[in-house]
């Protein structure tokens, strides 16, 4: 038979053993799905899964992974298409303490279970910080903080031969995150940075961290290095032309050198 055929032959034989069931081709209260190979199959349930590529299909990422709720629902985003991720998170001891990185390590973790296992990278950050603070402008803290992060993370994700960063960034979501911040920002970078929650306002990224199981995590009160040394009137809409003269006083070479070989290497199951 073919399928047609077998179609009509099926639903005759559910009908004579179910008389009080009619058909409506239209609007039906069951749909039996069939699958023939060695055996024959017949489900009327249909459990929606994740969705996406095969894990690696699409190559491997570096995900700038913080304390919050923004970053977990990148990764997540980006391993729904393909990507093997690895992380990176940078502390900043003793202005960031051992609560705040074992509450990385869990988000680590939780997302650990759609990839199958995390390679994480803890940076340590206090030194370039305190230099950033020392001798920028302070509008511009945060921003050359975050091009640091940025030179940093790709570095350490050449080592792991990674094709890409991966961010939790949203477009006018703080002043790091407006569009001209962002031009100074990947202005540092030579592989492309993958932001794919730059369009999504925060309820809609709320709603996928409850969905992942990383909401209650992320919302834990420990604070990150981001929070450190927060500019009061930081410039919201930066020049790129300007940024050399304000990272001028910093030996920009030899802490991302140090940061770099001072990383620590945890692997998460």
């Amino acid at each position: 038979m073919n399928s047609l055929e077998f179609a009509a032959e099926l639903g005759g034989r559910i009908l004579e053993s179910n008389p009080h069931l009619t058909v409506d081709i239209h609007n039906p209260q069951h749909k039996l799905r069939v699958e023939i190979r060695d055996n024959c199959y017949i489900c009327c349930e249909e459990i929606m899964a994740v969705g996406g590529l095969p894990m690696g299909s699409s190559g491997r990422a570096a995900l700038l992974l913080s304390g919050g709720i923004d970053s977990p629902v990148a990764g997540y985003c980006m391993m729904k298409r393909g990507v093997r991720c690895c992380a990176i998170h940078f502390q900043s001891p003793p202005y960031t303490g051992e609560l705040a990185r074992d509450k990385v390590m869990q988000l680590a973790k939780e997302m650990a279970e759609y990839s199958g296992g995390m390679r994480v990278y803890l940076v340590p950050f206090t030194k370039c910080q305190l230099e950033i603070h020392e001798k920028c402008p302070e509008g511009l803290g945060t921003l050359i903080t975050r091009r640091f992060m940025m030179r940093i993370a790709q570095e350490i994700a050449k080592q792991n031969e990674c094709n890409a960063l991966i961010t939790g960034e949203s477009l006018g979501q703080v002043a790091s995150q407006t569009m001209e911040s962002i031009v100074c920002t990947d202005a540092v970078c030579e592989m492309p940075v993958f932001r794919p929650l730059i369009g999504m306002d925060k309820t809609e990224i709320m709603d996928i961290a409850k969905r992942i199981g990383t909401y209650e995590t992320s919302i834990l009160p420990y604070e990150d290095c981001c929070t450190v040394f927060t500019p009061r009137h930081p410039v919201t809409k930066p020049k790129l032309d300007t940024m050399p003269k304000a990272e001028s006083k910093l030996d920009i070479e030899a802490l991302v050198k140090e940061a770099v070989e001072g990383t620590e290497l945890v692997i998460v199951s």
